[in-house]
């Protein structure tokens, strides 16, 4: 049976005393910790690192947590928390408008973050110590966990960027995703006008995927708009 994924956290402190702790905790509920200690530095792991969750600190010694919570949010829906000392409520509704997911007021205790950390990865359809995230696309299986597609009943084989581009559909199943989007999550801030990528691979998952890909059922362009993924398409 294929391992697990491990969700990778990416913890953006200046406080080394805080990233210690994060780590420490987090590493015991099984996730992998990546550190940085700058806006700058945080920026750069987040662009070349593929992170499941974010901590951000809002008083970075080079810049502000909450421009860089907006510069996440520009390609990646994955869950940010922001850590802070700063406790007003216009800062808060900053961050949250900014496109932070929750706001966890310094000094915190690490069973109220774990709890918060455990809604905002259900709420994007993350899980961890691998509970399964099935899912059914009439005759294939998707296993978010496990990382495998079965088509009735054998697996089917995908290319690492097909694998990403059907995870991030699969995880937004029924909602209309945008070509911008899509590049974003799926190959980086740096290809986000590159849309003949989205054209060439959906043709390809199709391929592999759809009864008759020329008819797809599951796998949906909708004109002049996006893709979107159908779990359970309507009767022809």
């Amino acid at each position: 049976m294929a391992k697990p994924h491990t969700l990778l956290a990416l913890v953006i402190d200046d406080e080394a005393a805080i990233r210690e702790l994060l780590r420490t905790t987090l590493e015991a509920e099984g996730f992998e910790v990546v550190e940085a200690r700058s806006a700058r530095e945080g920026a750069t792991l987040a662009a070349n690192r593929k992170a499941d969750l974010f901590l951000v600190d809002l008083g970075l010694g080079d810049g502000d947590g909450v421009d860089l919570i907006r510069q996440i949010r520009t390609w990646t829906r994955r869950p940010i928390l922001v850590l802070s000392a700063r406790t007003q409520e216009p800062q808060k509704v900053e961050a949250l408008d900014a496109g932070a997911d929750d706001y966890v007021t310094k000094p915190f205790g690490v069973s109220e973050l774990h709890a918060r950390i455990r809604v905002a990865l259900r709420h994007h359809g993350l899980s961890l110590h691998g509970q399964t995230s099935q899912l059914t696309m009439g005759p294939v299986q998707i296993d978010l966990d496990q990382r495998t597609v079965l088509r009735d009943g054998e697996a089917v084989r995908l290319t690492a960027t097909e694998w990403r581009l059907l995870a991030v559909l699969a995880k937004n199943a029924g909602r209309l995703l945008t070509p911008r989007q899509l590049l974003r999550e799926v190959w980086g801030p740096g290809h986000s006008e590159q849309g003949h990528y989205l054209r060439i691979y959906m043709r390809q998952l199709r391929q592999k995927l759809e009864p008759d890909p020329a008819q797809p059922r599951y796998l949906l362009t909708e004109t002049g708009a996006g893709y979107r993924l159908l779990l359970d398409p309507p009767a022809s």
